[in-house]
């Protein structure tokens, strides 16, 4: 017997049409940010460094290391700079089942860049079927008249950065946030990902359309290995360098071709800092996070390294200059690394050293071995181990049944034989450590969340977070969508016509939703999708799938007398 629309909604199949959020999602009125800005700045500049995957055992063995080899005995970010911890968590959301207890880097970073907290996956925007974005430190810093920068040895477009600047549902619509850049506003864009500036179109097939000449027609200097890089003067106001197609190389991979991080961040100091009004400048250090994935903690360790050199020339810059805020923490922890593993109080910290290359560029050498004497041969050259058990070439042959493949089982015999150990390949729930200089240290002291960080770097400059996100919020949504067959964009009706406050009714006995706004009044009768504009039939016609109603755009333009329109590419509705 064929079941009634109410039945269909009540056996749990789908979403109710009238339900008004998914469990765990925050409503409306929790968008806007309860930010205040600072009566009286305190920071001309705020600086604010993310080690991408940098949890306390990271650090540790940075140090470690450091001690060892370096022959010091603290790194930078120990010269008295700690201030406390941050919590990480994120929110449920639509599109998983996950809790939100173990945040991913895109949560986490809308956190710290906006105050806001938001689902896995969401670049600065709000969690619901219908998204809104969110404005985040640098955006408002514009407002003031401040130059802002990126820089990142991650694909710029990635998680971390993209918070910044851009706003999209899914952070993988990274062509989206490479051309939203382009209108963002920000001055100086450096890191990898360069691919993504060669677009594609939204079905996901390359195209023929370089971004970059548009980049360049905006005044941007572009630049794509190190000599382009120092080749940009100080004077230059906007400056574009991608220095990899995807992520740059770990720093055991690099050529003399390819900028480091710090040399990344003086290019970005030395621009940012010509301006009069100060700046805001995001750096991150992402291959911290990727090492900690593939579980290789020789390149997690000179990553870790490299973010602890960029903090100094971020502190040395601020204590020059002596008008700038910096502070320093991480999205998340990266693999579950313990230091130390099968109940053996040691830990081989003379080993750390010995890995000439990551599993990144042994990887397809790996993938060639056909005998345990070429995996011994591979080994060796690259580690020192000359004497592989049967057991551990196996491991390697067959690969750690991961994605990572032999590399995988690379890095676990590597691993072992350090004496540490990975809970995975993912991230965990642990808090990670701030630190800080100037007038924000105390801001950001003792147990915060991560939030904190972008409220207390909005207060610090004096930055009014508010009037941002209203802007952004009055322009912009972010709903869920489906694309029919016939290639037709449709929008669930009911969390769309709350956002645009329109009144919707539903009908039992004539199986109809009704949407009306003042004098407009829509009717659909959901069994044949067939809708009736103020009693007169309508050539619209809705869709319902799995106990959800769809309506076209134009439902909501004759109901709100509005000409919104669908931006395909950045997958939001212009509001105006």
């Amino acid at each position: 017997m064929k079941k009634s629309l109410k039945q269909i909604m009540g056996s749990g199949l789908a979403i109710s049409l009238l339900a008004l959020n998914v469990a765990g999602v925050a409503s409306a009125a929790e968008t806007t940010p309860t930010t205040v800005p600072a009566e009286q700045p305190q920071s001309k500049n705020l600086i604010v460094l993310i080690g991408d995957g940098m949890g306390p055992a990271e650090v540790t063995a940075a140090r470690y290391y450091s001690k060892k080899f370096l022959n010091k005995d603290r790194l930078e970010l120990d010269g008295g700079y700690y201030v406390g911890k941050a919590t990480t968590y994120s929110q449920p959301g639509p599109y998983t089942t996950e809790s939100g207890a173990v945040t991913d880097s895109a949560a986490a970073a809308t956190a710290f860049s906006t105050g806001n907290k938001t689902y896995n996956n969401a670049i600065s925007v709000s969690n619901g079927d219908v998204a809104k974005p969110y404005a985040s430190i640098i955006e408002a810093a514009m407002k003031q008249g401040k130059a802002t920068g990126l820089v990142s040895t991650d694909n710029i477009t990635g998680a971390t950065p993209a918070v910044w600047a851009s706003h999209v549902r899914q952070r993988g619509n990274q062509n989206a946030i490479a051309t939203q850049y382009l209108a963002s506003g920000v001055n100086v864009i450096f890191g990898g990902g360069k691919t993504n500036f060669v677009a594609k179109d939204e079905k996901g097939k390359r195209t023929d359309k370089n971004i970059i000449p548009d980049y360049e027609a905006k005044g941007f200097k572009t630049a794509f290995d190190k000599a382009g890089l120092d080749a940009i003067p100080a004077t230059a106001d906007h400056a574009l360098g991608l220095f990899a197609m995807n992520e740059i190389p770990y720093v055991l991979d690099r050529d003399a071709n390819t900028p480091s991080l710090p040399q990344m961040t003086q290019k970005a100091l030395d621009i940012l800092s010509q301006n009069k009004d100060g700046f805001v400048l995001l750096v991150e250090q992402g291959r911290i996070d990727h090492a900690g994935h593939a579980n290789d903690l020789p390149a997690n360790i000179q990553e870790m390294l490299e973010l602890d050199a960029t903090f100094k020339t971020l502190v040395d810059f601020a204590k020059k200059d002596g008008n700038t805020s910096v502070v320093v923490s991480a999205d998340h922890e990266t693999g579950g690394l313990s230091l130390g593993i099968n109940n053996v109080y040691e830990l081989n910290v003379d080993l750390f050293n010995k890995q000439k290359h990551s599993y990144e560029y042994l990887d397809a050498i790996l993938k060639t071995a056909q005998t345990a004497d070429d995996v011994r041969k591979i080994v060796a050259d690259n580690v020192g181990f000359t004497d592989l058990s049967d057991e551990e070439i196996a491991l390697i042959l067959k690969g750690d049944g991961s994605s990572y493949g032999r590399a995988g089982g690379y890095n676990a015999v590597v691993s072992k034989r350090l004496a540490i150990g990975w809970t995975g390949h993912g991230h965990t729930g642990v808090d990670v450590g701030v630190w800080a200089y100037g007038p924000i240290a105390s801001l950001v002291k003792g147990d915060i969340d991560n939030t904190d960080i972008a409220k207390s770097g909005a207060k610090v400059i004096g930055a009014d977070l508010t009037a941002a996100t209203k802007e952004l919020q009055d322009k912009y949504l972010y709903p869920l969508f489906k694309v029919t067959r016939d290639n037709k964009t449709m929008f669930t009706a009911k969390s769309l016509a709350e956002a645009l406050d329109i009144q919707v009714v539903w009908d039992e006995a004539t199986k109809s939703v009704t949407l009306s706004k003042d004098s407009q009044k829509l009717s659909v009768l959901v069994e044949t999708g067939a809708i009736t504009e103020n009693g007169s039939a309508s050539t619209l016609v809705g869709n319902v799938d799995n106990g959800k109603l769809y309506l076209p755009l134009e439902a909501f333009n004759k109901l709100t007398g509005k000409t919104m329109t669908w931006d395909s590419i950045n997958e939001r509705i212009v509001k105006n």
